[in-house]
């Protein structure tokens, strides 16, 4: 699994909510038994981080 370093040190996001949501995601990746993880045969935090850097997929902030 290649982390794209290029999209994780953009200056313009915020890491804390970056952090967040990454968590989100691999909790969500988790509960659903995640088939396209096991298929990549990478790891669960390692597919939501690239999951989420590349924007496969989306987050927003609520308040």
């Amino acid at each position: 699994m290649i982390i794209p370093l290029d999209k994780l040190v953009q200056r313009n996001r915020n890491i804390y909510e970056l952090t967040f949501a990454i968590i989100k995601r691999a909790a969500q990746i988790t509960v659903t038994g995640a088939e396209e993880v096991e298929k990549e045969g990478s790891k669960v935090v390692s597919a939501a981080l690239k999951q989420v850097l590349t924007g496969k997929v989306d987050y927003r902030r609520e308040e």
